[in-house]
């Protein structure tokens, strides 16, 4: 199936858009193809500022009528303590907010970026997407992650090569518990990091310390600056290590 052929099927529908490559793309697509999709970012803590500002400009981009819905995501039953299943939950919030908004617009059918390269076995957030009835077109046409860049760079989106980012509460160690105020220090520490001009990195917690994960190309640069960034996202640590087996 292509996605011409979904939307033809599914001309109407609500979309949780991320800012991320995947449902960026989407979004272009379905706009392309003539199809009525209406983005939703749902703002959390554990979204980082950025995500949204570029969500806000690939919908100047595409034309697309963004709807921002707020949600207190550490008021979720279960969610703070952070289980080994909290994508689950989380996902669960997230959508169950957007199909209710949706509905009241007018909108039946959700969807969201969900690719083909995602393996369904090892990510409880897909579980709850089934679990939702909410659809995949990538994913149900067959579009890996790699398409969807080459795809991406063919229509000038600026996502094109934008590095995958999960969400803050995946710097926290599993079974800790989720506060906003270790939210805020990653995203300070990482934010410093994105000022130096690094892109594709973790600030993972670890106690009162911070481990710090590059990708391998960057470890270099990274080992002759230390001084530099240790002083840039240290003021919320303890304690600032490199990881050196990388991302």
């Amino acid at each position: 199936m292509e996605l011409s052929d979904f939307f033809r099927d599914v001309p109407k529908a609500a979309m949780g858009l991320s800012g991320g490559t995947d449902s960026a793309y989407l979004l272009y697509a379905a706009k392309k193809l003539g199809a009525d999709v209406r983005p939703y970012f749902i703002k959390t803590a554990f979204q980082p500022a950025f995500e949204l500002e570029d969500a806000k400009k690939l919908c100047e981009c595409t034309d697309g009528e963004l709807s921002v819905l707020e949600l207190d995501i550490l008021t979720v039953p279960r969610l703070a303590e952070n289980p080994q299943d909290r994508c689950y939950f989380c996902k669960t919030a997230l959508f169950s907010v957007l199909k209710e908004r949706a509905k009241a617009d007018g909108y039946d059918v959700v969807i969201d970026g969900t690719n083909a390269s995602d393996e369904a076995s090892d990510r409880p957030g897909m579980r709850a997407l089934t679990e939702l009835g909410v659809r995949s077109p990538l994913r149900e046409c067959g579009i890996t992650k790699a398409m969807v860049r080459e795809f991406s760079a063919e229509a000038g989106l600026f996502t094109a090569d934008k590095p995958a980012y999960a969400c803050l509460a995946t710097r926290v160690p599993t079974g800790e518990i989720i506060t906003p105020e270790k939210l805020q220090k990653v995203e300070r520490a990482e934010n410093a990091l994105f000022e130096m001009g690094y892109a594709d990195f973790r600030v993972r917690l670890a106690g009162k310390a911070a481990r710090l994960q590059f990708k391998r190309a960057d470890m270099l640069r990274a080992v002759g600056e230390w001084d530099e960034i240790r002083r840039a996202v240290g003021k919320d640590f303890s304690a600032v290590a490199m990881d050196l087996k990388g991302r």
